[in-house]
């Protein structure tokens, strides 16, 4: 499967710890990105800055759906379902 682009859910949904060039201390989950544009996209796609959790990630259809809300309320659900308490 392909990204679509522009549809930033996973650049949203999730926390990530590691840092990001504008985020030091990383991102916290439902957080937007301070590199995803306003047609989210990254800004560091393909890039050596860009973090290795991002660049690992890897669409899949059961993961994005059919449609960016599918994507976002799947990654926020798996999210929620992963979360140290």
């Amino acid at each position: 499967m392909q990204c679509r682009l522009g549809c930033g859910a996973c650049c949203i949904a999730p926390s990530i710890s590691s840092p990001i060039p504008g985020m030091p201390a990383g991102k916290p989950a439902g957080v937007r990105c301070i590199q995803l544009d306003e047609r989210n996209l990254c800004r560091l796609f393909g890039r050596p800055e860009r973090p290795e959790v991002c660049a690992a990630f890897k669409p899949d259809s059961d993961i994005c759906g059919g449609t960016d809300q599918a994507a976002l309320r799947v990654l926020t659900e798996l999210e929620a379902a992963t979360l140290r308490r």
